[in-house]
């Protein structure tokens, strides 16, 4: 057997000196250093867009399950495009201390430098960025109207916009379409912009014989454009508000259990679509990483249900996907270069399901 070692450092982790590690030359460095070390992987957290305050910085409450992070842009590689200068980002206070991310300082003072290199960009005479909006349309509308109408509402979440647009409903979708179209713009920008510099990145990385294992939460945030723009696919009731959330029972480590709050999947109605959510989730993934992980795998046998207005010690198990949603994964994406996260109680029908992975 075939033995082969690599590092996880999350990209937040990086060196920098704009707050928090991106894909600037320090990326670049770190791949240097993995091929003279002689290793072969270099596991990342989820790269996707992560929502601001608390708990919800968290790379695993990310606000769409297929965008990325825009505070992963090198603002030394917008430098170099001309469109910022070096002293506009160094005269941003970041914070202070070297270990320490300060999101709070990030979402104010990092989105507004960006917001200035998207506007001395000249998008129309750029046919990559064309291309790119035409062929990722399917996630990148609904999100880049989802981000520029929550911040029209002052980062309000979802459930708290007004009827017609939090229940998506097309002529308020259109008129927001029209009112934000600049703010949608950017942030098809931002995304642009992550999926380039990413792209050049994984490049380099692979031309040096690493390769990238990343990440999928197997939830996703309940403020998130996933839930807004598709709530048939998630356990809500008529008012597209949660009636069961996610988390684990009480055990060992907590006797209180963990009371998560990711809205669940109704995955009789994913079944019934072949899972066409999830198989474009995981192909898009197979497009960013070498190797995918599946975070929380035992939730697709058994996941652990809760009440939305309960606790955790309040739950019950229900039976997930299982080994049909495995099946189709391998009927319509072939083999994939799949690991999971063996974390939870572990029964024999979770080890079945894994020895088909």
């Amino acid at each position: 057997m075939k033995r082969e070692s690599g590092v996880l450092l999350s990209v937040t982790s990086l060196p920098s000196k704009y707050g928090i590690g991106c894909f600037s030359k320090a990326a670049y460095d770190f791949v240097d250093w993995l091929e003279e070390a002689g290793q072969t992987y270099w596991q990342i957290l989820p790269l996707g867009a992560t929502s601001h305050g608390g708990a919800y910085d968290s790379p695993y409450q990310a606000y769409s399950a297929f965008a990325g992070n825009p505070y992963f842009i090198s603002l030394e590689a917008l430098i170099e495009e001309g469109v910022l200068t070096e002293a506009e980002c160094d005269g941003v206070d970041f914070g202070t201390e070297a270990d320490k991310v300060d999101y709070e300082k990030l979402n104010l003072l990092r989105l507004p430098l960006l917001r200035r290199a998207f506007e001395r960009t000249e998008l129309d005479e750029d046919p990559d960025y064309r291309r790119f909006v035409e062929e990722n349309g399917w996630w990148l509308e609904d999100y880049a109207l989802f981000m520029a109408v929550k911040e029209h509402f002052e980062g309000a979440g979802w459930t708290q916009w007004p009827e017609d647009i939090r229940m998506h409903k097309e002529a308020a979708l259109a008129e927001y379409r029209e009112k934000l179209a600049e703010d949608v713009r950017f942030h098809k920008y931002l995304q642009f912009k992550f999926t380039a510099q990413w792209t050049a990145l994984k490049a380099y990385a692979n031309a040096r014989s690493i390769r990238i294992v990343g990440d999928i939460p197997i939830y996703v945030s309940p403020d998130g454009s996933d839930v807004w723009a598709q709530p048939e696919l998630f356990q809500l009731d008529e008012n597209n508000a949660m009636a069961q959330v996610a988390g684990c029972p009480p055990d060992d480590f907590n006797e209180d259990g963990q009371f998560w709050g990711n809205p669940l999947y109704r995955w009789d109605r994913h079944a019934e679509t072949g899972f066409d959510w999830w198989l474009s989730r995981l192909w898009y993934s197979l497009k960013l990483y070498d190797v995918v992980r599946i975070d929380h795998f035992r939730g697709l046998d058994e996941y652990y249900a809760i009440p939305a207005d309960k606790t955790a010690k309040d739950g019950h198990w229900e039976q997930g996907p299982g080994q049909s949603f495995i099946r189709t994964i391998h009927e319509r994406l072939g083999h994939c270069a799949i690991i999971v996260e063996d974390l939870g109680f572990m029964t024999d029908s979770v080890r079945e399901l894994l020895a088909m992975s």
